[in-house]
């Protein structure tokens, strides 16, 4: 998918809430390793559903992609 979007809309690196200058693969990186620590934070600290870490999660990943 990502290699789809940017033969069609090449990326350009630009600079957000993180404290560098980013292309969107380096976001969706970003987001993806931070979701997989809230999970195991989640996991570690309680023992709700996973599913409410998913959520959690999700929100993370869309405002790193839009906003970092």
């Amino acid at each position: 998918g990502m290699t789809i979007w940017e033969i069609l809309s090449p990326t350009v690196e630009r600079r957000g809430f993180l404290p560098m200058s980013t292309t969107r693969g380096d976001r969706l990186f970003i987001g993806l390793l931070g979701s997989a620590y809230i999970h195991l934070a989640w996991m570690a600290v309680t023992e709700v559903s996973i599913w409410n870490a998913l959520v959690i999660s999700i929100i993370y990943l869309i405002v790193v992609m839009r906003f970092g």
